[in-house]
């Protein structure tokens, strides 16, 4: 893992190398030194889970076959296309929820330096994959699907992100149930983080993504599973090793958290959910944290991960007609990465 992670971060120099050359013929230095710098915050110092999962995808499609030098720089340059969309994402996202660091640094928008530059910042994050993907693929007989697929995705998940923001807006805690919160995160995360990469590596294996629906299926129920996940490590992980502090509670987050909350608790501890919930207090936050506990919700989530694990695990086996071993490799691989994880 060390020797493909090195390999990739020679091709994300690559890749951002040549973006920089571009941009120095039409533009001046400072502004190819504020894209560098903007470049090695956003897109560094994550764990790059996305895009080596594309790398992997690609690598277990080809059933043990060792990737040539053409075909190790294509699908890192697939998988920080992924990345960059992340970046993009993240970027405005973090705007969007007043968030104040991102893998245990600031948000790029609250450098004094920066400030709502970063939204433009993140427009350009976006139109970098376009120039990654002409640069590299556009003599590809799957190059037209490698565009569609992504602003498919983009859309996708800018259409999660915004029934996540109107879902918060007037503190209704009524308008939260699980229905809710699955649609929310099938969409805003379920899609560019685990379908996309390895779409992307079925796409450079010269298949149709039409003869794999059984496999996106399960990739977006994993998807799910990772972003509930998420929403327990939000408000149990230590910020030290989750990389931020954790906002879902004082941001009024349709959390997978205060959704069981909402089905476990009494009419006592509702009122207390209803007074504190989205407040932007510390000992308003702590009051839900204790509620929380008082509902063993770190129980009931142990509960949910481990029969989610099963149910994955069993989907996977029992599709043994309908799927390739290649496409079962990639779809456990993933699976044994998130299961149990910790940040």
């Amino acid at each position: 893992m060390s020797d493909l992670r090195s390999e990739f971060m020679g091709v994300y120099e690559q890749l951002k190398g040549k973006i920089l050359k571009d941009l120095d013929i039409n533009l001046t230095n400072g502004a190819c030194d504020w894209v560098a710098k903007m470049l090695n915050h956003n897109l560094l110092g994550g764990k790059l889970n996305r895009g080596l999962s594309a790398i992997d995808s690609y690598s277990l499609l080809k059933e043990g076959k060792q990737l040539t030098s053409e075909e190790i720089i294509q699908i890192s340059s697939l998988g920080w296309c992924i990345e960059w969309l992340q970046g993009y994402f993240l970027v405005h996202d973090d705007i969007m929820d007043g968030s104040s660091k991102r893998r245990g640094q600031p948000c790029w928008f609250r450098l004094s330096e920066v400030g709502m530059i970063a939204v433009n910042d993140g427009i350009l994050l976006r139109n970098h994959i376009a120039v990654i993907l002409k640069q590299h693929f556009r003599g590809k007989p799957y190059y037209v699907d490698l565009l569609e697929l992504f602003n498919e995705v983009e859309y996708q998940t800018a259409s999660g992100q915004m029934i996540d923001l109107i879902t918060t807006k007037g503190r209704d805690l009524s308008k939260y149930s699980l229905p809710v919160h699955r649609r929310i995160v099938q969409y805003k995360t379920a899609y560019y983080s685990f379908y996309l990469p390895v779409a992307c590596a079925l796409l450079m294996a010269g298949e149709n993504l039409d003869n794999h629906a059984n496999g996106k299926d399960i990739l977006i129920k994993m998807g799910i599973y990772f972003q509930v996940q998420d929403d327990y490590l939000d408000c149990f992980a230590d910020p030290r090793v989750l990389g931020k502090n954790g906002t879902d509670i004082k941001d009024f987050k349709c959390s997978w958290l205060v959704v069981k909350a909402l089905e476990l608790c009494n009419e006592e501890q509702r009122k207390l959910l209803d007074e504190n919930y989205g407040q932007d207090d510390g000992a308003c936050v702590a009051k839900i944290k204790a509620l929380y506990k008082d509902l063993k919700l770190e129980d009931v989530y142990q509960e949910y991960e481990n029969n989610t694990y099963e149910e994955l695990k069993n989907s996977i086996e029992d599709q043994e007609t309908k799927l390739s071993k290649a496409m079962q490799a990639v779809l456990k691989s993933f699976l044994a990465k998130i299961y149990k994880r910790k940040k």
